[in-house]
């Protein structure tokens, strides 16, 4: 039985020795600002567009309930 946990710890070990090492989460690490965009930004010039399409959408909606109701 000891021969087959000697046997796991060094496949353990030679795993480890394999792995490369990631930098510990506290190094800083330089970002590309450039190609970094933020989603909402990307969104923004679009709304004058959007918001009164959605709406025209919306009250015809209401109104084709409304009238269907009645």
């Amino acid at each position: 039985m000891a021969h087959g946990l000697e046997n796991q710890h060094n496949r353990a070990r030679r795993a480890h020795s394999t792995r490369t090492e990631s930098p510990p989460m506290s190094t800083p690490v330089a970002h590309d600002t450039a190609a970094e965009q933020d989603p909402i930004e990307a969104i923004i010039p679009h709304i004058p567009v959007v918001l009164p399409v959605v709406g025209a959408v919306l009250i015809f909606l209401l109104a084709f309930i409304a009238v269907s109701m009645a």
